[in-house]
């Protein structure tokens, strides 16, 4: 059986504190191969770097949320694209818009936002992006800044299949997680009936979002995801597990190797 490659969590979180080295310590007998630590702040990027040199089945993204630019500096871009080629460092991100907290101004978020995507073509790395409440606004800046040159994941992805579509003609790969185990997730549910499977991949924005609602959430819990997804598509747990893993492999630019 295909091990899962969990494409975006946070295991830097406080939720972790007590047990992040056993948790990760074990995860490849839980059938986790790899997993993508995310950065979503200055002091989230700076522990990722530490995770990722503590364990071996990590990688890692460096960037800020739009939650959190409101603080965020000069200098702050520039320590990001001094460390992004340290080793297992695959991605910028998470970076995007949030109109859903508005913890930072529109025009700030957006500002950041393109600082970020450009530092990511000038890098030559892939872009996580997060995007809530914001539809309409992430996809116009995208093409502004022609994205589609960089490349990446709509992490975590919540719009219609509309929306969808459009992502995936910019060449964007579609991140899928706990959402689509909920009863009441019509519009992921549909928008993964369309999405070709071979530009889905899997994550769980851990320590959120999880499948059973209400508790911590853990990349072992894609198990359900996956589960989910072949209902859905109608095609075997197996199918969904080995071509999401490859897709991974694509989207972080790494060499595909049997696990």
């Amino acid at each position: 059986m295909t091990p899962i490659f969990d494409t975006h969590a946070h295991y830097d979180d406080a939720a972790f504190d007590e047990d992040r080295e056993e948790l990760l310590g074990h995860m490849r007998e839980q059938g986790v191969a790899h997993i993508v630590n995310v950065g979503a702040s200055m002091q989230g990027c700076r522990d990722t770097l530490k995770l990722v040199e503590q364990f071996q089945d990590l990688y890692g993204a460096l960037g800020v949320h739009p939650d959190e630019v409101g603080s965020m500096t000069g200098e702050d871009l520039d320590w990001i694209a001094a460390h992004v080629h340290e080793e297992r460092i695959v991605a910028v991100g998470e970076i995007g818009l949030d109109y859903y907290w508005d913890n930072a101004e529109h025009d700030v978020q957006k500002l950041w936002f393109r600082r970020q995507l450009n530092l990511a073509r000038e890098q030559k790395l892939p872009v996580i992006i997060h995007s809530r409440d914001a539809a309409g606004d992430t996809y116009e800046l995208m093409k502004e800044e022609h994205a589609e040159e960089i490349g990446g994941v709509i992490h975590c992805f919540s719009y219609s299949k509309e929306m969808a579509a459009l992502f995936l003609k910019m060449g964007f790969y579609i991140g899928i997680g706990g959402v689509v185990t909920f009863k009441n997730a019509r519009k992921v549910k549909e928008a993964v009936e369309e999405i070709p499977l071979d530009r889905l991949v899997l994550e769980t924005d851990s320590p959120y979002l999880s499948p059973d609602r209400g508790k911590r959430n853990d990349s072992r819990n894609i198990s359900m995801v996956v589960s989910t997804i072949a209902q859905i598509k109608g095609i075997t747990e197996e199918d969904v597990r080995r071509t999401a893993y490859e897709n991974a492999c694509r989207l972080y630019r790494l060499p595909f190797r049997e696990v």
